[in-house]
């Protein structure tokens, strides 16, 4: 590009980033004084998987095809659920830290040198179809569950050690963020299952789902870690896919999104008490996705979006009937979409905004910290 065209495109992209700051009171100063994060460790579902299924054998939940990553460098497809980059990828690029490989991708007998470099910056052990229980895998074929992941990272922890020493160690992963985005599969099963239902009423099975979850923060916590940031289950009956068999007009399932508020009160009271029980070594931030959802869902416009109810990947009615695959359609400006497929997956325009929403001054979102705040802790 001739250089008598650059001043203007910086002016551009000025004004733009102006833009942007305005959607968001408090942004601008967040970002400009995040703190020192050294490494991102992210655990999860496939909200935040990076590749991990690819390398499992008979999974059927895979994201390895076009036209997943149309939008990703080199518009490649990567196992990330998205047109492009997830919300993992989007926090460490706050931080300035390498996108986070998938813990999977870092075995093998030529990985070594890789798999070192990220056990310092950080490490994805995040899986499409995981939940909480090691269950929740069966009806999609395999995943990596939480406590197999948890497993992944006791691993990369050794490999720390190693590298840096005992006392080196706990002073890097005491100033890390340790991300956990998992829960929505759970629910799925307990939809799916009438064995399930029999068993649990909604409030038994959402309060097993928190105390599982808090087992495992417990074993993270236990190698070191003291940051978390722990994000609550979105609306899920809203998704393209509930709302495109819920009526004919495509109503979200609100009993779905019922089952969702509950786990999240749950969730909500489990991390008050664990941080009642490990006082000072551990701090969090709660980023309430639902309510985040829900406000985007009905302004549309002031978070930059167009659609909010159908799919940007699939076809038929709301781009539902299908998976995002290489023979469907996808939509041609996949900024003014907030849902990628019919599972609910966000594009990589609405997994920005998420974060941006963790990172802003405004804390209706977030508590007891904001993520901005978390860090800088």
């Amino acid at each position: 590009m001739p250089t008598n065209k650059t001043p203007s495109l910086t002016i551009f992209y000025l004004f733009l980033g102006l833009l942007w700051f305005d959607y968001f009171p408090g942004l601008e100063a967040a970002t400009g004084k995040l703190g020192s994060v050294p490494g991102v460790y992210v655990f999860g579902d496939s909200l935040v998987d990076a590749g991990n299924n690819n390398y499992l054998a008979f999974s059927v939940s895979k994201a390895n095809y076009p036209h997943n990553g149309v939008d990703f460098p080199g518009k490649k497809p990567t196992g990330r659920f998205s047109n492009g980059k997830n919300a993992a990828d989007a926090i460490a690029e706050k931080f300035g830290l390498p996108l986070p490989p998938p813990y999977l991708s870092l075995r093998g007998l030529f990985k070594e040198k890789r798999r070192k470099s990220a056990a310092v910056t950080g490490v994805n052990f995040a899986s499409g179809g995981a939940g909480i229980f090691n269950s929740s895998d069966q009806k999609l074929g395999q995943a990596i569950p939480l406590s197999h992941q948890v497993n992944h990272w006791l691993s990369i922890h050794r490999e720390l050690t190693n590298q840096l020493g005992p006392a080196e160690t706990q002073i890097h992963l005491s100033k890390s963020l340790f991300t956990v985005v998992i829960g929505s599969n759970d629910l799925f099963d307990y939809f799916g299952s009438f064995k399930l239902r029999r068993r649990n009423n909604p409030q038994q099975y959402t309060q097993s789902m928190a105390d599982k979850l808090k087992e495992q923060l417990k074993r993270i916590h236990d190698t070191g870690a003291s940051r978390f940031l722990v994000v609550g289950v979105a609306q899920i009956g809203c998704t393209p896919g509930k709302r495109e068999k819920n009526s004919a007009i495509h109503e979200c399932d609100e009993e779905a999104n019922t089952w969702c508020s509950l786990y999240n009160e749950a969730l909500v009271k489990m991390l008050q008490q664990l941080k009642q029980e490990l006082q000072s070594s551990m701090t969090y931030s709660y980023f309430d996705n639902f309510k985040s959802l829900h406000d985007i869902i009905s302004n549309p416009a002031r978070y930059g979006f167009a659609d909010v109810t159908s799919a940007c990947c699939g076809n038929g009615k709301l781009n539902a009937d299908t998976p995002c695959l290489p023979i469907t359609k996808y939509c041609s400006d996949r900024t003014k979409y907030l849902f990628w497929d019919r599972y609910g997956h966000p594009t990589e325009a609405a997994a920005r905004t998420f974060i941006d929403l963790m990172l802003s001054d405004d804390s209706q979102y977030s508590s007891p910290l904001t993520l901005t705040q978390l860090v800088s802790s």
